[in-house]
């Protein structure tokens, strides 16, 4: 028998020890196997990028980043918030389906631009952080769209209505995911701290919009806004876990 290389003796040698497979000798798909082995283990050390930034993920069950970030808590993050931002575009796409060609057309349509903007950034993050998104998307879908399209149906009031009390309870969430995250360390979360503020900033301009655009002469808004914003609560915590 020819003698293994040096190379090829080590990865064999490496693959035994780890417990993947065991080889009695060096054969071509032991090799192939061993390297494979070797590939994998460190593809899981890389580092990836988000949003300009590098960082190195550990997928273990510490739930940590190699630079210290909660992998947990940035799992949740990102989740609920791209479920907001997608249910805020179907909401949208249902108001526009009944307003887009009326005077408030365009006011709506400015509103939901920037929410596509945020979704996108949010689907750029998960596939960054490889967070899944929460399986209720489709049932978000088809709420969204029925409750702009049935506000909508209220006239101009009634989606201004909707727009103040879905704006602002996802407002009053991003300051929550703020404080959390500058409690515990804004240093480590100081890009996704950034996004969030700015997304918050803007779901307060499309919130004073709709009170701007008669939002209060809704039919019963003050009932309206409340069930809404319940709504928007169930939808939230559901996102966050699921």
């Amino acid at each position: 028998m020819r003698h293994q290389s040096a190379p090829k003796a080590r990865l064999v040698r490496f693959a035994q020890r780890r417990g993947s497979f065991a080889v009695p000798a060096m054969t071509c798909a032991g090799a192939a196997a061993a390297r494979s082995l070797w590939r994998l283990r460190a593809s899981n050390q890389r580092p990836l990028s988000a949003c300009g930034r590098r960082i190195g993920v550990r997928f273990r069950s510490s739930g940590t980043t190699l630079d210290g970030i909660s992998r947990a808590a940035v799992d949740r993050i990102i989740r609920v918030d791209h479920a907001g931002e997608y249910g805020a575009n179907r909401i949208y796409a249902g108001q526009m389906a009944v307003l887009g060609r009326t005077s408030v057309g365009p006011v709506i349509q400015k509103m939901w631009d920037q929410e596509k903007d945020h979704l996108k950034k949010f689907n750029e993050l998960m596939v960054a952080f490889r967070v899944r998104p929460t399986v209720l998307l489709p049932f978000w879908n088809v709420v969204g769209f029925a409750l702009g399209a049935g506000t909508a149906l209220l006239g101009k009031e009634g989606a201004m209505a909707c727009t103040v009390a879905v704006e602002e309870s996802i407002a009053h969430h991003y300051n929550n995911q703020i404080r959390t995250l500058v409690e515990e360390d804004p240093a480590k979360y100081g890009e996704l701290l950034q996004v969030i503020r700015k997304f918050r900033d803007e779901e307060l301009e499309h919130h004073d919009l709709g009170l701007e655009h008669d939002a209060e002469r809704a039919p019963a808004y003050t009932v309206l806004k409340s069930i809404i914003q319940a709504g928007c609560s169930v939808a939230i915590s559901l996102s966050e876990r699921l």
